[in-house]
């Protein structure tokens, strides 16, 4: 009987880091996925749907509120969620101005910061490299 609970707590472990790599994709694509090369600047779906008036804004923080609510489900405390609500809200309010908003969306990468909340609430800050990339995943599942 208890090798069934070692069991769960490994698809349980293979669950959690799956959400994890998940949002961390995620992540990078909406703030950044291009580089601009000679430079260390790099933007993402964030800054280019946001060109978008009024519904761009809006889309982005859907995703970014998926993050939000992806950290929720995985067990993160209220306070730490609070602090990636005003995240999100900064980056929605601030790009939904025009132009100013588009550079502020250049710099400021709300999904970013959120995911570094995550990652170092669980102590899984190896899961990203120094580029943000995700890492391949070691295989975890139970051999039969």
């Amino acid at each position: 009987m208890s090798a069934t609970y070692a069991e769960a707590d490994v698809f349980d472990r293979a669950d959690h880091v799956r959400r994890l790599r998940r949002v961390a994709k995620v992540a990078r694509l909406m703030d950044t996925a291009i580089r601009i090369p000679g430079t260390g600047i790099s933007f993402g779906g964030d800054s280019i749907v946001g060109l978008v008036p009024g519904v761009g804004d809006a889309a982005t923080a859907a995703v970014s509120l998926w993050i939000v609510n992806e950290a929720r489900r995985l067990g993160m405390p209220p306070h730490k969620l609070a602090k990636m609500l005003a995240n999100v809200g900064l980056d929605f309010g601030l790009g939904a101005v025009p132009l100013v908003g588009d550079a502020f969306d250049l710099f400021f990468k709300a999904n970013r910061k959120n995911l570094a909340i995550i990652l170092d609430h669980f102590g899984e800050d190896g899961l990203i490299d120094e580029r943000g990339d995700v890492r391949p995943m070691k295989d975890i599942t139970p051999k039969r």
